[in-house]
């Protein structure tokens, strides 16, 4: 007796593979979008935040701090401060004379929205009046802003550092790091 071998539909096997295929993907961005939605945080200003609140939420929020309420207690490394309001739109900042004019018009004006903050962790080292302070946390019901993450930009500590651009002409001074504003 022979034994007759039936060529086999290849048809089938590739439904198999395509389907298989496409349930991989499937689970790759399904994987993608739920963890992007469990990490996102919003970013608010200190007055969008005083209006909407965090809705149990964590946010991110960016303000000037006013160097007059710095508070710490090294024993319980609790930090308590107070941040103004700054706008969010970079244009605006530059059109108001770049991040340094725009944190220490905030700190001046009191009529802008302020927030109290708590922070527990150590005091980090560019906690000074006028600091940009970008906070992840909550906002509690008390209306103080209990931050988690804290971040602290310095504008006007690298202000001086800044070298000047070179200037666009061929002139002597191109190219040895003397250039004139």
């Amino acid at each position: 007796m022979e034994n007759t071998l039936k060529p086999r539909s290849t048809s089938g096997g590739r439904t198999k593979f395509i389907v298989g295929g496409l349930l991989i993907v499937a689970a790759i961005v399904y994987l993608i979008v739920s963890s992007t939605k469990a990490s996102a945080q919003y970013f608010l200003t200190v007055q969008e935040l005083n209006a909407k609140g965090s809705n149990g939420r964590d946010v991110r929020v960016s303000g000037a701090i006013i160097g007059d309420s710095i508070q710490y207690d090294s024993k319980t490394l609790t930090l308590r401060f107070t941040v103004a309001n700054v706008t969010g739109d970079n244009k605006e900042i530059e059109k108001e004379g770049g991040l340094a004019a725009v944190l220490h018009a905030a700190v001046l004006d009191t009529s802008r929205p302020r927030m109290q903050v708590v922070y527990v962790g150590p005091k980090p080292d560019l906690m000074r009046d006028e600091a940009q302070a970008i906070m992840t946390g909550q906002l509690g019901s008390d209306g103080v802003f209990h931050a988690t993450e804290l971040l602290l930009k310095c504008p006007t500590k690298y202000q001086d550092a800044v070298p000047g651009q070179v200037s666009t002409d061929n002139s002597s001074q191109a190219g040895n790091g003397s250039a004139k504003p």
